[in-house]
């Protein structure tokens, strides 16, 4: 590979890593999220450990994906740590449409006032179904 083709492929990554964090960071600081995680738990005192736990996470994880660090882990563990980590992508999920108002706008445009419970197991249901096809034929 040529020195150009390598500052090349350097400044693409570089550009993609910095338009991804920017938008983490726009996504956390326009959903407010650690006031609001400070708020719910009663710790305003500690708005910067939690800024410094936000901040650690990313850079640790940023690190494990990038030189393709792996742990063997047992099969119980596996499934407990899957458990939870999808409980937090359904909370964030959740705290994303609470905060945003998008099921009731979408019930009102979908003509469904009446049928909120519906939609929302629609929603659930084509969820658990794409996770589990996405398990089970590996795509």
């Amino acid at each position: 590979m040529s020195l150009g083709a390598c500052v090349l492929l350097v400044l693409i990554g570089l550009g993609g890593g910095l338009a991804v964090g920017s938008g983490f960071v726009a996504f956390i600081t326009v959903l407010d999220i650690i006031p609001r995680l400070t708020q719910l738990t009663n710790a305003h005192g500690y708005i910067r450990s939690f800024e410094w736990a936000l901040v650690s996470g990313v850079l640790v994880f940023t690190f494990i994906d990038f030189f393709h660090w792996g742990v063997q882990l047992p099969v119980g563990v596996t499934a407990i740590y899957g458990l939870i980590a999808g409980i937090f992508v359904g909370a964030l999920a959740a705290g994303l449409t609470e905060v945003l108002n998008v099921f009731p706008i979408l019930a009102k445009r979908m003509n469904m006032d009446g049928n909120l419970l519906l939609l929302l197991m629609a929603v659930v249901f084509g969820k658990v179904t794409g996770s589990i096809l996405q398990w089970l034929l590996h795509l």
